[in-house]
């Protein structure tokens, strides 16, 4: 099903991006996690209490008492939404439809590949890009945690949040795939495939912000992920992962389909 001479050329094409995105992960994850210490918890508690709405729509709450719940406050509300997120916009757009947009899509089909080949394949370097970038934030949290923090850091929590993570990701890189391949100009791609991620992360934040915009959580997928559940073990947050898994399995399944049926003008 996989075309290996396009998806080697594609994932060069990946390397430069994700270098640039694993190079930030690695300085906020370094500098936020240095920041583990009870007297430092206690200063960005004074800022959560000065600017509560600030802080809230960004995901951070106080009371952390552990490493887990401290990385979970300040990481996995805006950090290792965003980055990645940026990164799935960005991929994703360039593999179908900036081909269609360019016209040089007649190259990719001139060889006796068919269209399904093309599809899945350029699937697959956006799926491998996601992976590739998650394992390497998971492996160096670990890092940074287990040598400024030896034994402090659940790890079995950390995979699980991790994975959980990887199927929020999965699911907005399957958003923008499928934008690749309904729409053959770039500027509606980009529209759809980076304004609903944007819109749904903008309408998160307003629903952390206060009690009375908390009903908005129900118009943004953001909310299936619970890193707070996903970490307590609920049974909530574990079907809010599964939610995810299933949506982008059922996005990239349709982006596939309609890529194959739709008039390129080729």
């Amino acid at each position: 099903m996989l075309n290996m001479t396009l998806y080697k050329r594609e994932m060069k094409g990946s390397l430069k991006m994700l270098i640039i995105f694993a190079a930030i992960i690695s300085m906020y994850v370094s500098i936020i996690i240095s920041m583990y210490d009870p007297e430092m918890m206690a200063t960005l508690d004074s800022f959560y209490e000065v600017m509560p709405e600030v802080m809230a729509s960004v995901g951070m709450c106080t009371g952390a008492t552990s490493l887990i719940g401290f990385m979970i406050s300040y990481l996995y509300g805006f950090i290792l939404l965003i980055f990645p997120m940026v990164f799935c916009i960005l991929r994703g757009n360039g593999l179908i439809a900036k081909y269609a947009d360019k016209g040089s899509m007649v190259t990719l089909l001139a060889a006796p590949v068919k269209r399904r080949t093309v599809a899945v394949t350029q699937m697959s370097v956006l799926i491998s890009g996601i992976l590739l970038l998650l394992a390497y934030t998971t492996g160096l949290e670990a890092a940074i945690a287990g040598t400024s923090f030896p034994g402090e850091l659940a790890i079995w929590e950390l995979l699980k949040l991790n994975g959980a993570l990887l199927c929020l990701h999965l699911f907005i890189g399957s958003i923008c795939f499928l934008s690749s391949c309904v729409f053959s100009d770039t500027k509606y791609s980009v529209a759809f495939g980076a304004g609903i991620p944007a819109l749904m992360y903008v309408l998160q934040m307003l629903a952390n912000a206060g009690e009375k915009a908390d009903v908005i959580r129900y118009f943004t997928f953001f909310t299936f992920f619970d890193a707070n559940g996903i970490a307590a073990n609920e049974g909530s947050a574990v079907i809010g992962t599964l939610a995810l898994l299933l949506c982008a399995i059922a996005l990239y399944t349709t982006g596939i389909t309609v890529f194959c049926r739709k008039d390129l003008h080729i």
